[in-house]
């Protein structure tokens, strides 16, 4: 435990050893995607057990795991409706709050972990504010890992992959703008229906990391997966801000210094666990194919071309310059 929760405890002790005893109790209902039993899952239990703990149990955490609460346009929606305080989603359901952050995600943008962690600390602060002002609080960033796409063909140029029938997250402008820049006519589906379409046929490509493509069983029905990743997926845990502020400045500083230790602990478990999942669907027969240097210089020309048709729509053209530059001064040091 860090020595910032220890002090936040231990203030919230002294709190209710004055005469907080009767404080109200809240229970933080959490939704998202990720299936219960995944690595996901066990950090985010332990999250809520760890809050609940620390704030002597006036701060429960309840989730809705494996989309039962629908797609992250659902959990977002529930939000803003008041139906659920919260959810740990990809950039997707991050983008449907603040589109902004997407920057962070564009296609052959930041090519590493090393790249990201440099980018999203030096904005941290700018983005946070940026969730606040649309009356978000956003408790801790998470990975979703590098993201590849998974075939049952093998994909060695844009020419193959126009070929295939390919998903297309339908909430994602900006993977809708590259298929398109790329001559790819996807099949828009929610995340929930790309299993159940690659059992019928419906699609027969599809793209995650290899921890996602292993959690939600999409391994079980594709046969490679190009070397080449499109981009570093992001998520994070949010809460709706009115929520938050309910809870009374004790509570909340317990909360976000168990979400700051949390934070360490998903990104290096998250990242450790990708490295792992490609093993073991290769291990279940995945054929990994070597991305040609001409594909990866195609992927490379096409994406720098959408990133100004997605300004304003999706990001500020301010904002977009910023990202870049950080990745350069990193790049520039190495």
């Amino acid at each position: 435990m860090s020595n910032r929760t220890v002090a936040a405890a231990a203030l919230f002790a002294l709190t209710l050893s004055a005469g907080a005893a009767g404080a109200q109790e809240h229970t933080l209902k959490i939704a998202t995607l990720a299936p219960e039993g995944s690595l996901w899952m066990t950090l985010f239990h332990a999250w809520g057990k760890t809050v609940e703990e620390h704030t002597a149990g006036k701060l429960k955490v309840k989730f809705y795991a494996g989309g039962v609460a629908g797609d992250e346009r659902d959990a977002v929606r529930k939000m803003r409706l008041g139906q659920i305080n919260g959810a740990a989603v990809t950039a997707i359901g991050l983008g449907l709050i603040q589109s902004e952050v997407r920057v962070l995600e564009l296609p052959m943008l930041i090519a590493s972990y090393e790249e990201l962690d440099f980018v999203r600390t030096k904005l941290d602060s700018e983005i946070r504010k940026k969730f606040e002002d649309k009356g978000y609080v956003l408790l801790f960033w998470g990975d979703v890992g590098p993201i590849h796409v998974f075939s049952n063909v093998q994909i060695k140029s844009k020419a193959d992959l126009a070929q295939t029938k390919l998903w297309g997250w339908v909430d994602d402008p900006i993977i809708r703008k590259l298929f398109e820049q790329l001559g790819v006519n996807a099949v828009p589906l929610g995340v929930p229906d790309v299993l159940p379409s690659l059992q019928t046929g419906l699609i027969n490509a599809c793209y995650g990391s290899p921890l996602s493509t292993l959690a939600l069983q999409w391994y079980t029905k594709v046969k490679y997966m190009t070397s080449m990743h499109l981009t570093q997926a992001i998520g994070a845990t949010v809460m709706v801000k009115k929520e938050y502020e309910k809870l009374g400045p004790e509570v909340q500083k317990i909360l976000m210094a168990d979400s700051k230790d949390t934070e360490a602990k998903v990104l290096k478990q998250i990242r450790d666990e990708n490295a792992k999942s490609l093993q073991a669907m290769k291990a279940n027969g995945l054929q990994v194919v070597e991305s040609p240097k001409e594909m990866i210089a195609q992927f490379d020309e096409q994406a720098r071309a959408v990133r100004p048709k997605l300004e304003p729509s999706v990001y500020s053209h301010d904002f977009r310059e910023k990202v870049e530059k950080l990745v350069a001064e990193f790049r520039a040091k190495k």
